[in-house]
């Protein structure tokens, strides 16, 4: 159907809001809105809400609940959402179109974060869940994210046999209506369990630290209060001082312009907060909790932001140390990363003994491997699995990161080297002086509505057809995962290996109209880093940019 005509079908059949809100839209709205579906992925829908079929609205809601119905047939969901626009919304019309194809409907009666649900499907053997969330996307955007009965994201095979169902559902006339069907609530005792399985997550074994570190603690405007806050205090950190402007959910995310901790603007006014009440720790996590950034005050009383690779690497080399420690390190150890997450956390593991097991970027494949260990008995092998987009797992109870045990750790980890007067500034030089420093940078280029998805797709097959040099550095060799490298699936990811141990990965988005390109650089001092970075980076926004190679 053309675009026009699409129009036209939705300005007759939709509610009277998204008539007037369609009727508001110029030609370029309308293209942009109509040009496409939103695609089903591994991880779901994602999209800017508002009317159209490339957004998300109550009709593509209502459309791929359907398809998803379709699919799975029989059996029982768990839904959970965020503090997102629209997102109570969202889940309810998800529940009521589950519950009229007579699905057994799980709905959490409060925001509450991502890896609840992952916990909860595997906890109440259900079919699959859903979390209506964005993640970490500016307050524009929302999204549908699916788990399998595994509660781990599904597989990309299920979600081209979810696509072809959701295909097949026309918005307005297929979607089943609800009529009154049962929708139960999710029990508390989900919750607790789920509580009680991050405590036990704990390296320390009863170890005496010091817990009255001053932390401050932000949730973003999102979901992470309850369960971060209860952790922490059930757990003995009783110190807390939460950002009072980001306590409570909001979805506009009025503070900050993209409520994700790895930006800077996002935890500025936490900092401001650490440095008015003096605090020890920063904590953050992202608006569906399962991403989590930090800032610590060095010598001079200046807070310094870690990333993700660094926060990695710590928790890493303490759990490790600790589990040694304590002697309770499995036969075969496993760490897990995926291929954009830096590659010193190797060398790390190659010193205690741990297998390193690369994925393909997205935390879903960590997920995947903790089920197949789990089919063979090895559950307990697996010790942690992070990504550089400030994902964090240590424990096979759920399938996807979990900012709530990553926050836990965290907090445990500080007041552990407080306790012996080491700052986590110091550890990280400790961790740089023995095994080498490494800068890892991630830059992302934007390509919003139909002309920017058709740019975008074009630079990536100029990519594919090799460089010779990025940043005056010759490439000596490219991995293409177009052809499913290393027994990995197919995904549009291209690894060029540079000369003097560099390297860069470039991937489209699979969430976001993005293209990420991930700059990893070995050098013996940071700043000489610093100096091959730029010129990297330089190089690539003009190929990016189209003025270079």
């Amino acid at each position: 159907m053309e675009i026009k005509e699409l129009y036209h079908k939705w300005l007759r059949l939709c509610d009277e809001n998204m008539k007037n809100e369609l009727k508001s839209y110029s030609e370029k709205e309308i293209e942009d809105s109509f040009f496409k579906d939103l695609s089903f992925g591994t991880g779901g829908l994602r999209g800017i809400i508002g009317a159209g079929t490339n957004k998300l609205n109550i009709y593509t809601i209502g459309k791929a609940t359907q398809g998803l119905a379709n699919y799975i047939k029989k059996g029982s969901v768990v839904i959970g959402y965020d503090s997102r626009i629209n997102s109570d919304i969202f889940a309810k019309k998800t529940a009521e179109v589950f519950a009229a194809n007579g699905i057994r409907v799980y709905l959490f009666s409060r925001i509450l974060p991502v890896p609840i649900v992952s916990y909860a499907v595997r906890y109440l053997n259900a079919s699959c869940g859903v979390m209506i969330t964005a993640s970490h996307n500016t307050y524009e955007y929302n999204g549908y994210k699916v788990f399998g009965s595994d509660g781990c994201q599904i597989t990309t095979k299920a979600a081209e046999e979810i696509q072809k169902e959701i295909n097949q559902v026309d918005e307005f006339k297929d979607v089943k209506e609800y009529r009154g069907e049962e929708i139960k609530s999710v029990d508390e005792i989900v919750i607790d369990s789920y509580i009680e399985q991050i405590k036990n997550q704990s390296v320390l074994y009863g170890e005496k630290i010091n817990k009255n570190v001053s932390i401050v603690y932000s949730p973003l405007n999102g979901t992470g209060l309850e369960p971060v806050t209860r952790v922490l205090k059930e757990s003995g950190f009783l110190n807390i001082t939460v950002v009072e402007e980001q306590k409570n959910p909001d979805g506009n995310f009025p503070t900050c312009p993209s409520p994700n901790p790895e930006i800077k603007e996002a935890m500025s006014l936490g900092i401001e907060w650490a440095k008015k009440i003096g605090a020890d720790l920063l904590i953050a996590t992202d608006p569906d909790c399962d991403r989590v950034g930090i800032a610590v005050h060095n010598n001079n009383s200046e807070y310094i932001l870690f990333t993700a690779n660094e926060i990695g690497l710590l928790l890493f080399d303490f759990i490790c140390s600790q589990r040694i420690k304590h002697n309770t390190m499995p036969n075969n150890p496993i760490m897990c990363k995926t291929i954009v997450t830096t590659d010193l956390s190797e060398k790390v593991a190659k010193k205690y003994g741990v297998k390193t097991v690369n994925v393909l970027t997205g935390f879903k494949y960590i997920g995947e491997l903790i089920g197949l260990l789990e089919k063979e008995g090895k559950e307990d092998n697996f010790i942690f699995g992070f990504e550089e987009s400030y994902g964090f797992l240590s424990g096979g109870y759920v399938r996807d990161k979990d900012g709530v045990d990553a926050a836990f750790l965290i907090a445990e980890m500080f007041a552990y080297y407080k306790s012996r007067n080491i700052s986590l500034v110091e550890k990280l030089e400790e961790i740089y002086n023995t095994y080498g420093y490494c800068l890892n940078t991630l830059h992302s280029y934007t390509f919003k509505g139909a002309d920017g998805f058709s740019r975008m797709t074009e630079i990536m097959k100029e990519l594919h057809k090799g460089l010779d040099y990025i940043g005056e550095l010759q490439v000596l060799k490219v991995e293409d995962y177009n052809e499913g490298l290393n027994g990995l699936p197919k995904s549009d990811v291209l690894k060029f290996y540079l000369e003097n141990n560099c390297s860069v990965v470039v991937r489209s988005s699979g969430t976001e109209p993005k293209l990420k390109t991930y700059i990893c650089v070995n050098s013996e001092k940071d700043k000489e880093a610093k100096i091959i970075e730029n010129y990297i980076v330089e190089d690539l926004n003009k190929m990016i940019n189209g003025k270079g190679k």
